[in-house]
């Protein structure tokens, strides 16, 4: 900053300089000059008139003494006077020995005078070793050839003239150079000042400082180009904050999204990206803009839709999954980002050029997908369920209206069959009207403070004989000393006790072992149902609280229940605040823990 300015005051100050000596020196030359010829005329109208005299008074060209002292007579004037023959002999001279004189036939007014009577010149005297201003006149005589009459001022007088003249000039110069060096300076620095602001307006304005210039008093250039730009930085300032606004809108909605949002340039480099998306390819939040899209997103076929959209220029959607343990469903819209070249948004020529990039949307739909199969696979369960005990009830009817209701050995037999199978519907259709009722949030609930040892210890007797039946060992249930209570309805939560219980022993083959805890954890009761059963897969575990998902198809037709008692336990558990969750092996039996909070 500093030096561009100073170079600018020093090249402005030494242009104003340069222009000032230039006229000075052009005006003293040109005054020199006139002066010099005003001298030159002078001297030669002061010859003149003593031409004009030496006519008046012919010199006595007869007698040389009379002559030489005719000449003395007009010198006293302060020229030089010499009388020349027209062969060029000098005849006599006021200031030099006649005899030591050389001819002056090829003198310049010698020759002009003899040629058109007067002749002029200025030059250097050899004689004298001077230079002289001369005036040469010729003088005719009757009869006789004419003669010259030269006279001479010396120049010195002149030039001594002019040097005060020049000096005086000078003088003055040196004074109008001295102030015109202040004045350009001053001018210079003020210049450069005005142009300095100017300069350091820009860097700030550039640097995203857009306070205004103070105001310019003058109506020059300079203040017009200030207000000009006082002007264009307001309306930058105005342009960029709302740039900004809509930057940080735009941000915050991406940021709030929970689709994951990434933009990919023409380089195919991810250059933006949310944290949803970061999320969702597990890459952090940070270190991802810049990269190769290869490298970040890392699946075929969403790139392969991305250089679709790059190339062609055009919407694209699919549908792509990922992950293997636990897979995961995406809807993908690719779109294109139209370049700007300076023609009009939609037009044909935008249309027809390449995009700047693209921008990657992912919507998840894992749970969309596994909605629409547990859709499938509870209306195929509940088909399924009907179909079993409708089946039987319409075959023993019809066999008991074929005939058989006449045999008393098997019609009872039949109508206790068909009673079971009806006894089966009304539990299937309980619970599928129960579990309705809870998912549309009409659960009735009468929540008040429960002993839950007592009721764990009820559950637990209730189901020993059941569990004794089928050889298993049901041991007393394990309850900490002084469990705070807790606030819940309790059919509603022997009910589910119930339901993990009688899992447990339909799924625990002969010989296992059931066990019930009950443990306090951060304001929390949790409740354990273990057993040494056949165990649930870890790809299972999550859809084992669905509506009729049985583990093994097989296996369950060879049990009891409606395979709703799960899913009525969890929304149940949910309604009181907890959580209801399993930790199981294959071969290595399962634990089905849930929590309820305590009483405050």
């Amino acid at each position: 900053m500093t030096l561009v300015r100073t170079s600018l005051f020093w090249k402005l100050g030494l242009t104003y300089l340069v222009l000032l000596f230039v006229v000075l020196a052009s005006v003293d030359f040109c005054a020199g000059r006139i002066l010099r010829q005003n001298y030159i005329r002078a001297a030669n109208e002061h010859l003149s008139s003593l031409g004009r005299l030496a006519k008046y008074r012919p010199a006595p060209l007869d007698d040389p003494t009379a002559l030489a002292s005719w000449a003395s007579w007009l010198s006293r004037s302060g020229a030089r006077v010499t009388v020349i023959a027209a062969d060029g002999r000098v005849l006599a001279d006021s200031a030099h020995d006649i005899e030591t004189m050389e001819n002056h036939s090829n003198r310049p007014e010698f020759l002009e005078a003899m040629s058109a009577g007067e002749g002029e010149s200025v030059r250097h005297s050899h004689t004298l070793d001077r230079d002289l201003v001369y005036l040469a006149m010729r003088f005719d005589r009757r009869g006789q050839s004419a003669v010259i009459i030269r006279f001479a001022t010396p120049l010195a007088q002149i030039n001594s003239a002019l040097r005060g003249v020049r000096r005086s000039l000078w003088e003055v110069s040196f004074v109008i150079l001295l102030l015109g060096i202040a004045i350009s300076l001053f001018l210079s620095r003020r210049f450069t000042n005005r142009v300095g602001r100017l300069q350091e307006f820009s860097r700030r304005v550039a640097g995203g400082d857009f306070r205004p210039l103070p105001q310019e008093r003058g109506n020059d250039e300079l203040g017009d180009l200030a207000r000009t730009l006082n002007d264009t930085a307001s309306r930058l300032s105005a342009t960029v904050r709302s740039l900004t606004e809509e930057r940080n809108r735009s941000a915050a909605i991406l940021r709030s999204m929970v689709e994951g949002i990434a933009v990919v340039d023409a380089r195919e480099r991810v250059t933006f990206r949310n944290e949803a998306f970061a999320k969702i390819w597990d890459a952090g939040s940070v270190g991802i803009e810049d990269k190769p899209a290869v490298e970040v997103i890392r699946q075929p076929d969403i790139l392969k839709l991305v250089r679709q959209a790059l190339s062609g220029g055009e919407v694209l959607h699919g549908e792509v999954s990922s992950g293997i343990a636990q897979p995961r469903n995406f809807s993908v819209t690719v779109a294109p980002i139209p370049p700007f070249n300076g023609v009009a948004p939609g037009s044909k020529m935008q249309q027809q050029a390449e995009p700047f990039g693209a921008v990657v949307v992912l919507h998840e739909i894992t749970d969309l997908r596994r909605l629409e199969q547990v859709r499938k696979d509870f209306v195929a369960n509940v088909s399924h369920e009907l179909r079993t005990p409708l089946t039987a009830i319409q075959g023993f009817a019809e066999t008991l209206l074929s005939g058989a209701l006449e045999d008393k050995e098997n019609n009872r037999r039949f109508i206790e069959i068909i009673g079971s199978h009806a006894m089966r519907l009304s539990h299937l259709t309980d619970d599928l009207l129960k579990l309705s009722r809870i998912e549309a949030g009409k659960l009735d609930t009468d929540f008040q403070p429960v002993d839950l040892k007592a009721l764990i210890e009820a559950v637990v007797e209730s189901a020993r004989n059941t569990a004794t039946q089928k050889q298993l060992l049901l041991t007393d249930a394990s309850v900490p000393q002084n469990v705070p209570r807790i606030l819940g309805d309790a059919s509603l939560l022997r009910e589910v006790l119930r339901n993990l219980l009688d899992n447990a022993i339909q799924y625990t083959p002969l010989g296992g072992r059931i066990d019930v805890e009950l443990a306090a954890s951060e304001g929390f009761a949790v409740v354990t149902v273990g057993d040494t059963g056949i165990g649930i897969p870890q790809s299972d575990q999550s859809r084992i609280f669905e509506r009729f998902y049985r583990v093994d198809a097989a296996r369950s037709r060879e049990v009891r229940g409606t395979g709703l008692g799960l899913a009525i336990a969890k929304h149940i558990v949910e309604a009181h605040g907890g959580q209801i969750w399993v930790e199981s092996a294959v071969g290595r039996g399962s634990k089905f823990r849930f929590s309820v909070p305590v009483a405050a």
